[in-house]
């Protein structure tokens, strides 16, 4: 017999099974031949993987969509995997946002209130941004992977499995169907050596699926393990974005003197602010001891055209050659001169000046 004529005989063989699969599977769906029934043990592990598979396919999906809830991007990233390539780093929504704002505040001026916080909320969002995307990959790594890899592994072969079960489920009926239907002593000998032989095929392919399935527990302890890593990831996610805000509505608060002044009786000196308490709503004591402006004490300097003494109380680099650059600590004489902006005093400082912003300044008496 050469290769040709025995994978012939062999197709022949197969598309014979194939057909009697197809009759037993038929008729049972017509009631027309009885069906062999898998114990209760085994129905209640294919159950359980199924409902396994179906729940762990959807909190994939959604954990990906709160993870990413831009589409498209998704499925960038989908593309990318699947081609086995590092998908492009892109920007996300947050650190977009963070770097407009600082945009925006360095073209409005550091030196103003607005411009100040502007920038202050950017690097905020930024360091946000860059929580969020450690979040995702660490996500992705000790939560999704191992879904996935449940779903695109393990479950394949149990389904692999439980089809070759089936079919040999359907060979045990068919055989028995056979069986009954035999009148000859020779057709019944024949009958009965083939339910043999698919009974024990059965039987042994339904010890590999229970073990299989059996194993279905142990994914759930593996994933209740990633899961608890997810949740800690999320944790320290949300525990950072919290820090992060919490500082900077310490440093906006100051902004507003009239409610962060009564909530923080003890804060200490606050950063620079247009309206902050250090050119406060009244006259107040520093904790050096230094009478602050008030407003109306701002409003005197402006209008009148004398000088006055001003310790500066933060570090500023002037943005161009028509503003002063300022140290720490360091008293200046500064003055008001007609027109210009609110926010500024012209400083002078030695053979030096230029302007200097309000919010960077303590009023001395």
């Amino acid at each position: 017999m050469n290769i040709m004529d025995f994978n012939v005989k062999k197709l022949a063989a197969d598309a014979g099974t194939f057909l009697s699969r197809a009759v037993q599977f038929t008729e049972e769906k017509l009631g027309q031949a009885e069906k062999t029934e898998l114990d209760a043990h085994l129905e209640n592990l294919l159950s359980k993987a199924e409902c396994t598979k179906i729940w762990t396919e959807k909190i994939m999906k959604q954990t990906e969509v709160l993870l990413q809830p831009n589409p498209n991007a998704r499925i960038e990233e989908f593309v990318y995997e699947k081609l086995d390539r590092k998908a492009p780093s892109r920007i996300n929504n947050p650190e977009l946002l963070g770097q407009y704002m600082i945009d925006a505040g360095t073209e409005f001026g550091p030196g103003t209130a607005y411009g100040n916080a502007l920038i202050k909320c950017g690097e905020t969002q930024k360091r946000i941004g860059t929580a969020d995307r450690e979040l995702i990959q660490t996500s992705a790594l000790n939560f999704l992977t191992p879904l996935r890899n449940f779903i695109e592994g393990d479950y394949k072969t149990i389904a692999k499995e439980r089809k070759l079960l089936q079919n040999k489920r359907l060979d045990l009926d068919a055989a028995k169907t056979r069986l009954k239907k035999a009148k000859a002593a020779e057709t019944k000998a024949s009958s009965e050596q083939e339910l043999r032989i698919t009974q024990s095929e059965f039987d042994r392919q339904a010890e590999i699926t229970r073990l299989l399935l059996e194993g279905i527990s142990s994914t759930h302890a593996h994933h209740l393990r990633c899961l608890n890593d997810f949740v800690e990831a999320q944790m320290t996610y949300y525990a950072q974005c919290y820090q992060y805000m919490l500082d900077l509505q310490k440093q906006l608060g100051r902004f507003f003197p009239s409610s962060y002044c009564n909530n923080n009786q003890t804060s200490v000196a606050p950063v620079p602010s247009a309206s902050s308490n250090v050119i406060g709503s009244s006259t107040l004591t520093s904790t050096s001891g230094l009478v602050i402006a008030s407003p109306t004490n701002l409003n005197d300097l402006k209008e009148c055209s004398g000088s006055r003494k001003a310790r500066v109380l933060y570090d500023y680099d002037a943005a161009n050659s028509s503003e002063l650059s300022l140290l720490a600590d360091e008293v200046i004489t500064v003055f008001s001169v007609v027109g210009m902006d609110s926010d500024w005093l012209m400083g002078e400082r030695g053979n030096q000046k230029g302007r200097v912003p309000i919010t960077y300044l303590e009023l001395l008496n």
